[in-house]
């Protein structure tokens, strides 16, 4: 069943059009990934669909008794005040219904004390029945457990809302919405700060959702396990493919490679008929005269195809390694850090080797960037100490880009930050991360995350550098821009020490795992493990901690409890080395076997294209044969990369 329609939405301010006759629906179970470059108008198709403004053309159908529920990118800064001042408090606030009918509730109560008329405990017996089977009893526990699956302790949860970082009141406002349970739950970038635990959560619950979901994010990894369709939002015109993004990204590029086939044919046919209605009219008979015109009617009646357009530019950035370090790039010994009485971690090390990728995990307020702060010297440690080795030049990007100033313009924050530049060579470099023309006198304090993020990476591929030192380099940038920094990383010489939360950023990068905080199944606050593969770092990580943890309860000994003998950990690694490459060649086989079936199938597209715009173009019977075999191709042929994930 349609439970929400777009008809043919366009929407401009000024000149610009943002949203150009986009048309789709969602069904009652659709998990859809809208995906698109930052500024393309992700997020103002949600105020359209929302209601927050008003298209200059179509139609937005809800079907009623339908609820809506939507997280925006500011949502962690839109507090009611008057539903308290904590966390739980905001939570019951999302049940503005059941407070009230609690209120009379009370109420009819009091009444009943103080009166001996019976249809009073007639009415509260009525107003009690309904406040029950409306979840009167539940609401406030479902809230205090989903803020706990969202990374609130008890003492979080009620404590007053100045005191939340912005990652708790991203995640405050995300949990509101989750526990009202809309029928269209509208999410506009909900893993922003969230770390991997509570994003396995939410997935989990996304995944397992019986309602519709749209959701925008640039996190692969969460739109691949969460959605089964992908609206690609590009030049303010949209696509609906069937698949998550990993199968649509395949999808898309045949679509391009077909559409651009279509157009080139029939550019051909277009002059193949212009030169025979030119040859006609050149011998200028009467008869050649009659077929000239005839030609020239057919050619007019002919429905012109647009050219199709180059995907909108990425970034472009490669990082410039200064002169070599020494082998052994940083050295930390013994490393504690607390504030106070609270305590991040505990006589911690690792020697960091040149050209090594090692990225920090773990559970957001375990220390991460506090490490990387402690390692910059922008922080001491209670105890231990960090040493730098020969050489070492580094390159440091901030997650809060505290490092801008909200009253420099675009050109002025570069331009300061390299005076010995020329406005070229600035600008050049600018334009290689999307700021353009007058884009680049707006100034920092109006720039949005994304392009503050974009203005951060500038300032940082013009240092020179050979130990980059990254926190949450993706947030905020969109997948063709966490693609290119992907690129960029690769090509590095250098070192580098990260911070991330992206897994599929990990996947392609970590040559190291370093885990602070790991649980119960290890020693100590910190597990250092290194990585076999290169392109699959992070997932082998957790393969060898869930390895780790399941061998210790396959002993029949808690992880919390006393452990007697448990497997080493080289064993532990190895059992789970075999078994992830066991299923690697299983994996691979069957994708060599559809991969084979996928090759002959692209042949004969290619081969019926030729035909159906060459020898069949005037017979219409073959054309129709023709046009069916290729409809049943290309359905197979996305089939065949949805289920490889290509």
């Amino acid at each position: 069943m349609t439970v929400l329609s777009v008809a043919d939405i366009s929407l401009s301010f000024g000149m610009r059009k943002i949203l150009d006759r986009i048309s789709f629906s969602l069904t009652e179970n659709d998990k859809i990934g809208l995906i698109g470059v930052n500024g393309c108008g992700k997020s103002t198709l949600f105020k359209v669909i929302t209601g927050e403004l008003e298209p200059d053309e179509g139609q937005i159908f809800l079907s009623k008794e339908k609820t809506v529920g939507i997280l925006r990118q500011d949502s962690a800064f839109t507090v009611d005040e008057t539903l308290g001042d904590n966390a739980l408090a905001q939570m019951y606030g999302a049940f503005p219904e059941l407070l009230e009918a609690e209120r009379r509730l009370h109420e009819t109560e009091e009444k009943m004390q103080h009166s001996a008329d019976l249809s009073l405990a007639k009415s509260f017996e009525e107003q009690n029945n309904r406040f029950i089977r409306d979840g009167g009893l539940e609401f406030r526990g479902r809230c205090a457990s989903i803020l706990s699956k969202m990374g609130f302790d008890e003492e979080s949860m009620r404590r007053p809302l100045s005191t939340l970082s912005g990652g708790q009141r991203t995640r405050l406002a995300l949990a509101r919405q989750l526990c009202r349970e809309p029928d269209i739950l509208l999410l506009d970038e909900p893993t922003n700060h969230l770390d991997i635990e509570t994003m396995l959560f939410l997935e989990n619950f996304l995944a397992q959702y019986r309602k519709c979901v749209l959701v925008i994010s640039h996190d692969r990894y969460f739109l691949d396990r969460v959605t089964s369709k992908t609206l690609v939002l590009e030049y303010g015109r949209a696509k609906l493919y069937h698949g998550n993004y990993t199968a649509s990204i395949e999808q898309r590029r045949i679509d391009k490679e077909i559409a651009e086939k279509h157009y080139q044919n029939q550019q051909k046919e277009i002059a193949r008929q212009e030169a025979y209605i030119a040859q006609q009219r050149a011998w200028n008979r009467e008869r050649n005269i009659i077929a000239a015109e005839s030609r020239l009617k057919l050619l007019a009646k002919m429905e012109k195809l647009e050219r199709p357009r180059e995907a909108p530019k990425s970034i472009r950035l490669s990082f410039t390694k200064a002169h070599d370090s020494g082998n052994e790039v940083l050295h930390v010994k013994h490393l504690s850090m607390a504030f106070g009485e609270k305590k991040l971690f505990h006589d911690i090390g690792f020697l960091l080797q040149k050209k090594e990728r090692m990225f920090i995990v773990g559970p957001n307020g375990c220390g991460k960037s506090t490490l990387l702060k402690l390692i910059l010297g922008k922080l001491t440690p209670t105890a231990g100490r960090v040493e730098s080795g020969y050489n070492v030049e580094i390159g440091y990007y901030d997650q809060e880009n505290q490092n801008l100033s909200p009253e420099n313009t675009v050109l002025d924050e570069l331009w300061n930050a390299y005076p010995n530049l020329t406005e070229t060579e600035i600008r050049s470099t600018l334009a290689l991360f999307r700021f353009m023309g007058e884009d680049v006198f707006r100034t920092v304090a109006v720039l949005s995350g994304g392009e503050r993020a974009r203005l951060t990476l500038a300032k940082l591929i013009l240092s020179k550098m050979n130990l980059l030192v990254l926190d949450e380099p993706t947030n905020h940038l969109d997948i063709d821009s966490r693609e290119a920094l992907e690129s960029a990383l690769s090509s590095f010489e250098g070192t580098i020490l990260a911070v991330s939360h992206d897994r599929y950023f990990m996947d392609k990068l970590a040559t190291r795992v370093y885990s602070l905080c790991p649980g119960d199944a290890f020693e100590g606050d910190a597990l250092d493990y290194t990585v076999s593969h290169t392109g699959r770092g992070y997932s082998e990580f957790l393969d060898f901690k869930k390895g780790r943890e399941s061998a210790l309860e396959g002993t029949g000994i808690s992880t919390g409890g006393v452990q007697n003998a448990p497997m080493s950990d080289n064993k532990a690694q190895y059992l789970a080395r075999k078994a992830g490459e066991a299923q690697a060649r299983k994996e691979k086989a069957q994708r060599e076997r559809l991969a084979k079936e996928a090759e002959a199938l692209e042949r004969e597209i290619e081969e019926l294209d030729a035909e159906l715009f060459g020898s069949a173009a005037t017979d219409y019977t073959r054309a129709a044969e023709l046009d069916t075999r290729k409809t049943a191709a290309e359905e197979r042929l996305l089939e065949i990369y949805e289920i490889i994930g290509v």
